[in-house]
């Protein structure tokens, strides 16, 4: 699975969210989990986690407006870093320009912009039309990795630059395959393992992003309650007024359920609004939800989160 990472200024914190919706279906299908400095909780230590990420990132997504060109850190630290990566062949870099802005004179300027002669995305007829296009880019850019193995292993595999690319300039001795998957059995202790591993995820992902939402909306009040090492509930105040509400569970398939459980009334063990059971593709273990329209995608540990947490989160929206 590839990590791409969100370059970006603040004050584009909307568009950056917009943005990664359009990208989750890559989420859920398993061939990215993303990254933002939102994700950094208390008693981190910030300068590190950032540098930390970026170092990691196989996808560096600049978003480009004149609020990140006047960022200090953005500009000096975060792309010239990016850009240095990019040229070893550790990463692919690639601006969305997200407001006009004079960029092309910039470092990153010979760079292929996601979206068609990098025109920004507020210009579009509708902003969705334009994020469909990064996420094009992006998965054209996930396809240039030769191999999905070597992301998971960290293998130094370059990537083209595009404008070298339509040069004909090639890099002929990492040309191989892409498909190099082979069958895997997993046992029980594998499947028991990777349903603990994605209700643990759940926990964490629910309770900071609880936290976060608090943080910014003064109006909200939240509570996280973990009832015990299997179960939690969630909750977020309007002004005193309860709007939003779940519960989730392991349930063992106990009762016809599968191996997560979520349900709006809190933690039941005989009802739930969706559940989710631990499925495999043949080479990978991840879980499907068994009653929406994504039943036949395999999700990661963050697509299953994010899935839930669009549920609890819609009244709100």
């Amino acid at each position: 699975m590839a990590k791409l990472v969100f370059s970006y200024s603040h004050a584009d914190e909307d568009l950056r969210n917009q943005l990664e919706k359009h990208l989750s279906p890559l989420k859920r299908m398993g061939r990215i989990e993303t990254w933002h400095d939102r994700r950094i909780v208390a008693g981190e230590e910030f300068g590190t986690e950032i540098d930390q990420n970026f170092a990691d990132a196989d996808i560096i997504l600049l978003l480009v407006s004149p609020d990140f060109i006047d960022s200090d850190y953005c500009y000096e630290i975060e792309m010239r870093n990016s850009l240095a990566r990019h040229k070893r062949g550790e990463a692919a870099v690639i601006p969305v320009i997200l407001r006009p802005c004079a960029w092309h004179q910039l470092p990153f300027g010979t760079l292929l912009a996601a979206t068609t002669d990098g025109k920004p995305i507020i210009q579009f007829a509708s902003i969705d039309e334009g994020f469909v296009q990064v996420f094009d880019a992006v998965s054209k850019a996930l396809d240039k990795f030769k191999s999905t193995s070597s992301i998971d292993d960290s293998s130094n595999i370059p990537w083209l630059d595009m404008h070298e690319s339509l040069q004909g300039q090639t890099i002929s001795q990492h040309q191989r395959s892409s498909n190099l998957g082979i069958k895997k059995e997993f046992t029980d202790r594998d499947r028991d393992l990777a349903c603990k591993d994605g209700f643990d995820y759940l926990a964490r992902y629910f309770e900071n992003s609880l936290d976060e939402l608090k943080n910014r909306n003064s109006e909200l009040e939240t509570d996280y309650r973990q009832r015990d090492m299997d179960s939690f509930e969630c909750s977020v105040y309007l002004n005193g007024k309860r709007v939003c509400h779940c519960g989730i569970w392991r349930s063992g398939q106990s009762g016809g359920f599968g191996d997560i459980c979520y349900s709006q009334g809190g933690i039941t063990h005989n009802s739930c609004n969706e559940s989710m059971s631990v499925s495999d593709d043949g080479s990978m273990l991840g879980f499907k939800a068994l009653m929406g329209q994504s039943r036949d995608q395999l999700m990661t540990n963050e697509g299953m989160a994010e899935y839930f947490w669009d549920q609890f989160f819609q009244p709100l929206k």
